[in-house]
């Protein structure tokens, strides 16, 4: 049972990393967009109002992804809460830089940050 159970959550794990690498990589592509834009129409000499909404949309568009990060981080603490319910809280997943829990009598939330990448 412990191994159908592991197994189940380095699937869910696998997803969960998945999901937060595709929005990060998301919000990292849109705000390029977002900067390139008055640059470049700066650079074609053309009128601060040429392409206004386009930057307006964009910047709902990051927005509504940084929404979206926020959704899977809390997601993604959830699930470590879940880790602990079926009795795999001392199990590191891959991918999972398995940080050590807080000092027991402390009242820390625990926030696990995965290794920086660079978007391509």
């Amino acid at each position: 049972m412990l191994k159908e159970r592991r197994m189940a959550a380095q699937e869910v794990a696998a997803a969960l990393f998945d999901a937060e690498a595709a929005i990060d990589a998301a919000l990292s592509k849109t705000a390029a967009l977002t900067g390139a834009m008055p640059a470049l129409r700066k650079v074609a000499g053309a009128s601060a109002l040429i392409g206004q909404d386009a930057v307006e949309r964009a910047s709902q568009a990051i927005m509504a992804l940084a929404e979206a990060r926020r959704a899977i981080v809390e997601t993604h603490r959830e699930l470590s809460v879940v880790q602990g319910q079926i009795g795999l809280g001392a199990v590191t997943l891959s991918g999972d830089p398995g940080e050590k829990p807080p000092p027991e009598g402390l009242e820390v939330e625990r926030v696990r940050m995965r290794t920086l990448r660079v978007a391509s």
